[in-house]
């Protein structure tokens, strides 16, 4: 399936975001379609960094910006599923 265009994603986050704001998501495609969004545009912001971490010789700062990064998105994900991230005792 081809990638919608930037033109036909705000389309869809737009109209997404109304269908939300009017309680008018009875299957819950608008929440779904806002949620991956916010999750895809984090985990892009993992995937750059650490094709930059790798490209630039695995430089301390690089690898800092990636657990940055991961932790992150981790955070994120526990924040919008509402569920407590797991955690080993070595943290």
């Amino acid at each position: 399936m081809p990638k919608p265009t930037d033109d036909e994603l705000e389309l869809a986050l737009r109209t997404a975001a109304e269908m939300r704001e009017n309680n008018d998501d009875p299957h819950k495609l608008a929440k779904c379609l806002l949620s991956h969004n916010f999750r895809i545009k984090n985990l892009e912001e993992v995937l750059s960094i650490a094709d930059r971490y790798f490209n630039m010789g695995m430089s301390e700062r690089e690898r800092t910006n990636l657990i940055r990064a991961i932790e992150k998105v981790k955070n994120l994900e526990s924040y919008t599923s509402q569920t407590e991230q797991e955690r080993f005792g070595l943290e």
